[in-house]
Order: C-alpha cells, then structure tokens, then sequence
C-alpha cells in the first residue's frame, strides 16, 4: 500500500519556479499555500528573487536551509527533468509537477514524460502530474495548487483527471454551500494514478466519500484490487468519460462483438463495488446523499406528497430503479386513515393534498418513518397557495434527527416561494432537489452501496485439479509454428477439454477413409465441419453436414464439403474435415471471452446458437477474481435462466454444470493470456450435465 500521509501533510514545501509577478502560476502556488492556513515550511525557488510574498527566495533547492519533504515544480516542461534531478538529490519525497508539455503533446513530450518517471524511481520519489493542477487538502490545511480559492472543509474527497474539472467544480462548491475533505487533480497520472488516490483516501479519517472523474484506468489489475479494498471501507463513486478499445480490438467472435467498447468499464465497477454516476449532476447528487444520510438497512422507499402527480412520477422511478414501494403495516394505514383527510391516499405514496400545511407534513411523516417497513423516505412538495415551505422544511429537519437510521430526502418542486425551505434542509444536510428522480437516483446509490458491503470478506474461488496445461501448452506451440493464430475447431476441443470442459468429440481428417474409420470409432450419428481458419461460418459455404448415420453418408459428405469449398473459396487454405459426434439437442447457450486492453478478460453467458446476435441476452463478468457467487448472479441476469429453471413444464438443466464450466473456461483464459478470443457456441445443456459442441479460439 502506498502511505501518502506525507505527501499531503508534508513538513516543508518547495515551489520550483515561484514567481512575484501577480497573476503567474508560480505567484499564486505560494499565495495558495499562505492563504490555506499551511502551517509548515515553504520555500520558494527562483534564481533571480531574494524573496516572494516576504518569504525567503532560494536560487536553487540545494541551496534551501534543509530538504523539502514535497517538491512543486512549475517552470517550462524542458527544464522539469533538471529540477526533477535536484529534489532527488536533496532528499525529497514527493514532487507534483504543474508544467505541462509531456505525453499530451505528442511523441517528444512522451520520451519526456518517460525520462521524468524514471528520475523519480531513481530517487524513489512519488509524482503527481505532470500536467495537473495540484492539491488540496482542508484538514490539514494545505493548498498545493494554483486554482482559484480553497474549499470549505468537509468528507468529500475529489479525485479528478481533468485540472478543468477540478477548477470548475471548486468554484461552483461555493455557490453550492458543499465542503471537500481532499481535491486532487491526477494530470497525466505518470506515477500516482486514480489507484494510488483512491487507496490513499479510503484510509483518510477525514473522508467519508470517493468521488472521481476518469477519462481512462491506467493499470487495470491494480484499479481493480484497489477498489474492491476500499469500497468495502467507504462509498466510491465514479463518472467515467471515454470508451475502451475493447470494442475496437473484438469483431472476429460472437462474444467481442457483444462486447460493447465501455462494457470493461461497466463491468469492472459492478465487480469492484463501485458507484457508477451518469453525469456530474449525478455524481455530486450522490457525493451529498452519503456524506449527509444514512446507508439504509433495506430497499423499501415511502413517499410523501402533496400532489398526485410528482407522486406517481416517483413512483415510477422507484420501480426503474430496482427499488421497492414499502408496504405500510395495519397499524400505520388505521392512524393515517384517522387523521388523513377522507379525500386522501393513505397507501404509499400517501398523498396529504394541496391543502396541506406543515402539521399535517408531520403527522404523515412521523408515522411513515415510524412504520418497520420503511427504509428511506422522500417528501415531495408543490407550492400550492396554503403551502408552508419552511415550516414543512423545519419538520423534516426535526423528525430527520428522530430517526437517524433512515435517509431522508426531499424534492421542493418549485421556485421562489419555497427557497426558504430549500436553504434550510441544505443547512441541515437533508438532501433536497428540484424534482423527484434525483433523489430516487440517490437512494439508489445508496442501497447499492449497502448491497457491496453485505458481499462476503472472503469470496470462495473455483479450485480444479484435474488442469492439464501441458496439453494447452503443446497446441498452443505447434499453431504459432504453423504461422496461424485461429485454432481449428479439433485444437480448440482439445484445449477445452484439457482444462475438463466437456466437450463433442471431435478429431481432424484429410480424407474420406479416414474420415469414415474416424466415425465408425466415434459412433454415430456424426457432424462433418470443413476445418480452415479463415473460414469463420462453415453452413454459408456448405462446409457442413448433419446428421450422417453410416460409413458411406461420412465419405459421400467428407467429399461434398471438399467440393462445395473450393466451389465457393477456391484460394483458402482447407486443412482437412472435422468429424464431430453429434450430441443429442439441450437447450442453447454461449460462454465466451474477450480481452479488454485494460481490464483483461471478459467472460461471457447468454442464449446460444443462430440467436445470439439477434437477441443479444448476454451478460458480462471480469475473469479477475471470478467466484462461483459471481457466476451464478450472471446467469441470473440472462433470459437463459428462466430456460434453465425449467420453463412451461420442461424440466430444469444442469445449472451447477454450466457453472464449472463458466470456472473452467476462466481459469483457462486467466492461465493463458495469449488467448485473446474465445467463443463456445452452442453449450447444450441437459437435465444432467452439459456439453460444448462448437470452440472458437483465436490467439496472441
């Protein structure tokens, strides 16, 4: 782990290229680092001042009466690795590196970016940077940065890859009245990335709350390992911008085209236990909602209102959401039904009416919050003409305070008539909005959230023994020596097989004798596939044959398909017929891999056979740290698990099978990283077992 205690609460800082020139970024860093309330060293650097905003100017940080324990570079991008040697000399520990002019600009500015990481691991220094604003930290206080203003102070901890965010977000915070325990701008992430932020901030007693903006992960494996980590500790919430290149790399399988070019990312989170936000409205309407309410122990949300329409409108997005309408108790429905008037809805969402003013807001309130079967609550108001906006705002304060183990959110659907309400529930940190579906979003986040940290400390993984990897191995050779990297379909088996999948029996012929004894060994019936790796589908080029029950059918179609070949693709190279036991019809499934660039592998699951592209009910998960818990979630989010239930009376298949075999084809993926894609489509699966009848694979 990566302790950057010292980083942010170093004992003396260095500005490298502090300037007295008003207006000049190397001005401003030492004026931030003044006006922060910073309570240690600083030392400004500039060979042409003896001093800045009456501080002590150094020529040089050798010549600073002792070492610095950060170091802030800010002068032209070719005189950075200069002054990277110095502070390595000196003793510093950490460097944030404002300059710009490295990776961002092109080849030159990489070699320069590349000669500057590796003066920080000669020295063993930590970078922020280069290309970033800097940092800020309001518990210490420190403000390494050269951003307008210093935020108030709170549990929020930004983490972003764009300096524009940071400024942009900083300055509207104040309008905003929300405080920040951490703001960090990553830059061009060439040492300490979003990882190393994040794992820093999860161990910060001062922060409640992770939010990132990230255009791109720099180390996937690592990101992943992270995050799992710290989401068990403290939301971590993150808009993600761009796409992957996984989409990009993948068309040749059924699976890379599935795979859409953001889905790493997608999935990655979801594994991880992050927080994906959609906008920046989102992710700061979330950084809210967990830095002022309480996790909620359920799903079940009420909802108050004053109007029917807002009412129905949330209601609607509870259910979009994946959450649940509670369910008032007997008790509940009787003292609202007594108190209520008789025009109004008692059952959730309780409508108190447009008439109503704050006493009867309480009256609902209070019994709703009571209620055992409630988990969070929304109050919805509209500014009708008897409407008492700060009354009912002081209400939900109070009762908020009664029953602090459940969130409580408002939308205070209006405009000037209810920004006294409005100002007094953001005073109290009760979150209000404008509209309902924000704060339904809200709760969302926040029951997710609960969800990631009921998982288990400790997730059981899939263990085989019966791996022969030496057979993987031996194919995977004599294909990179055949100057091929698709396996034929016989390889392919094999391989499978090899890592006990079970799988059709299927052996290479080149003849229609030995196609014939191949079947006679096999039983019949059998399938005949013509085998060539640029041939990708075999039926269009009448280079299959089903359902062939005696010798002669096996030589008289081994020839058909030969025909039918050099007919349709006279130039490709043809290696033989396949000879493939035909296995009895069970019900149609996929199981296939892609390799995301920054992720790794992507499993996936659906519905098999001709319908895969058309109905696309596929799920996803990362191979990386792939449990059975996991695997079985999946296949639950399919259409394909309904099927495999049992579906109108049909018995239910084999799920534990597919299962191993889902473990299976991921421990072969995650043991050979050459494989890039993979598909086995159709899987049949029976009321007992199952079995993998067609293997795609392509390798590095």
């Amino acid at each position: 782990m990566a302790d950057l205690t010292s980083f942010f609460n170093p004992g003396s800082v260095a500005v490298i290229g502090a300037s007295r020139s008003p207006g000049k970024i190397g001005n401003v860093i030492v004026k931030n680092l003044i006006k922060s309330g910073y309570r240690g060293k600083i030392f400004p650097v500039n060979p042409k001042e003896a001093e800045i905003e009456g501080i002590p100017c150094y020529p040089s940080i050798e010549r600073a009466p002792e070492p610095a324990g950060l170091a802030i570079i800010s002068v032209p991008a070719a005189k950075v690795l200069e002054a990277a040697e110095e502070c390595g000399k000196t003793g510093v520990k950490y460097l944030v590196v404002i300059s710009a002019g490295f990776k961002e600009t092109g080849k030159e500015g990489l070699e320069l970016e590349r000669r500057l990481v590796e003066t920080c691991k000669k020295y063993k220094m930590r970078m922020l940077g280069p290309n970033c604003v800097g940092f800020m930290d309001t518990h210490v206080p420190i403000n390494a940065s050269f951003a307008a203003g210093f935020p108030m102070k709170d549990e929020i901890a930004f983490i972003s890859q764009s300096g524009a965010m940071v400024l942009s977000i900083l300055d509207w915070s104040f309008q905003a009245g929300l405080g920040f325990s951490k703001f960090v701008s990553l830059g061009n992430k060439a040492e300490l990335t979003e990882a190393h932020l994040i794992e820093d901030a999860a161990e910060d007693p001062y922060t409640k709350v992770i939010l990132c903006y990230i255009e791109d992960v720099e180390n996937g494996p690592h990101f992943l390992e992270v995050a799992r980590r710290a989401s068990r500790k403290k939301p971590v919430i993150i808009l993600k911008s761009g796409t992957s290149q996984a989409g990009a790399q993948a068309a040749s399988s059924h699976t890379g085209a599935l795979a859409g070019s953001d889905l790493a990312y997608e999935t990655a989170f979801r594994q991880c236990g992050v927080i994906r936000a959609r906008s920046m409205p989102e992710l700061f309407d979330l950084a809210v909602a967990f830095a002022c309410q309480p996790v909620p122990k359920g799903e079940k949300v009420a909802i108050i209102t004053n109007s029917g329409g807002p009412g129905i409108v949330a209601t609607d997005n509870v259910e979009l959401k994946n959450l649940k309408m509670a369910r008032f108790t007997k008790e509940t429905l009787n003292e609202l039904r007594s108190y209520l008037p008789p025009e109004s809805n008692i059952y959730n969402p309780v409508d108190v009416l447009g008439d109503a003013k704050a006493d009867r807001y309480r009256f609902a309130l209070e019994k709703v919050l009571a209620d055992p079967g409630v988990d969070s609550v929304v109050v919805l108001v509209c500014p009708a003409g008897v409407t008492e906006p700060l009354e009912t705002a002081r209400t939900m304060i109070e009762l908020g305070k009664a029953y602090p183990e459940k969130p409580l959110f408002a939308a205070f659907m209006g405009g000037e008539r209810l920004h006294g309400g409005v100002r007094a529930l953001s005073e109290a940190k009760i979150p209000c909005f404008t509209f309902p579906e924000p704060a339904i979003s809200a709760i969302s986040g926040l029951v997710g959230y609960a969800r990631t940290r009921e998982r288990p400390q400790k997730e059981e993984v899939f263990n085989f023994k019966d791996l022969d990897k030496k057979i993987v191995k031996a194919i995977f050779y004599d294909v990179k020596k055949d100057n091929r990297l698709v396996l034929l379909g016989s390889e392919a088996a094999e391989v499978v097989a090899a890592y006990g999948v079970p799988v059709a029996p299927t052996v290479l012929s080149s003849s229609p004798e030995e196609a014939a004894g191949q079947a006679d060994k096999i039983g019949y019936p059998v399938v005949l596939k013509i085998a060539s790796p640029k041939i990708m589908h075999k039926t269009d080029v009448g280079g299959v044959k089903t359902g062939l029950a005696t010798h002669d059918q096996v030589k008289a179609g081994f020839i058909e398909i030969m025909d039918n070949v050099h007919r349709y693709l006279p130039r490709v190279s043809v290696y033989g017929v396949e000879v493939q036991k035909m296995m009895p019809k069970g019900i149609e499934l996929i199981i296939g891999v892609t390799r995301d660039v920054q992720f790794g592998p992507l499993i996936a699951f659906g519905l098999g056979g001709i319908y895969v592209n058309l109905l696309k009910d596929v799920s996803f998960r990362l191979t990386d740290g792939l449990s059975p818990r996991e695997v079985i979630n999946m296949i639950a989010e399919t259409k394909a698990y309904t099927l495999l239930r049992g579906y109108r009376g049909e018995k239910p298949a084999d799920i534990k099978a597919i299962i191993e075999i889902i473990g299976r084809v991921a421990k072969l993926v995650n043991d050979f990283p050459e494989i890039t894609e993979m598909d086995i489509n159709p899987v049949f699966a029976y009321n007992k077992g199952a079995c993998a009848l067609d293997v795609k694979i392509t390798i590095s």
